[in-house]
């Protein structure tokens, strides 16, 4: 395989990855949609869909396998090649977390929420701001931006402790809250692993680049 043919597959797998990254931040939209609205409808076709993502990502990863197969990389091609496993791998439990929301939604049977929501949109927001960063970052090999998405997780973690409190408040304060106060609870944890799986993706990063161990 000739140097243009493997960078030109390799661009073909950049542009496939930023599309199953833009499919997963859609279901993690359409499963916050899905709680606001209780629309337990959609949240079942949020559920069905997770198989095209899971699809998707074996693909794009038998893909860079072949170029393990072809090219025989070395050196800064193999930390690519095994950067980009380990990038549609988290994505793909993203996605995983965005079914577990719609479960939940599910779960709650179109009952009314124990209170409206303000802080799990805001928290599902920065997360998938975070996404697309962190996947711009890893085109643009840009270690720097890459840090400071992993800063970033602390405003995730802030949000995700803030919701917990509240949700702890009401659930002491009447018993009966409880099972649907749980519900949010595993809602915005599943926010916050997905925010820990960008957080993943920056550390490959970085090491992708710069063969540096970051752990935060």
């Amino acid at each position: 395989m000739t140097r243009e043919r493997y960078h030109r597959i390799m661009n073909e797998v950049e542009q496939e990855l930023l599309q199953l990254g833009e499919t997963v931040i859609a279901a993690i939209d359409r499963s916050i949609r899905a709680l606001k609205n209780g629309d337990k409808a959609e949240a079942e076709r949020i559920i069905a869909d997770d198989a095209l993502i899971n699809r998707r990502r074996w693909e794009i990863e038998n893909q860079c396998i072949q170029l393990f197969a072809t090219q025989q990389p070395v050196a800064g091609d193999l930390r690519e090649i095994v950067s980009f496993i380990d990038l549609i791998t988290n994505l793909e439990r993203m996605a995983d977390h965005a079914k577990g929301i719609a479960k939940i939604v599910v779960m709650h049977d179109q009952k009314p929420l124990l209170k409206p929501l303000i802080d799990i949109p805001r928290m599902a927001e920065k997360t998938n701001a975070m996404i697309r960063m962190s996947l711009d970052s890893f085109i643009t090999q840009d270690v720097i931006e890459a840090k400071a998405i992993i800063e970033m997780d602390n405003e995730i973690d802030a949000l995700y402790e803030q919701i917990l409190r509240e949700l702890l408040t009401y659930m002491m304060e009447d018993p009966k809250t409880i099972t649907r106060a749980v519900y949010l609870i595993w809602v915005s944890h599943n926010l916050e692993r997905i925010a820990d799986r960008v957080t993943n993706i920056c550390e490959r990063i970085i090491f992708m680049v710069t063969g540096e161990i970051c752990e935060n």
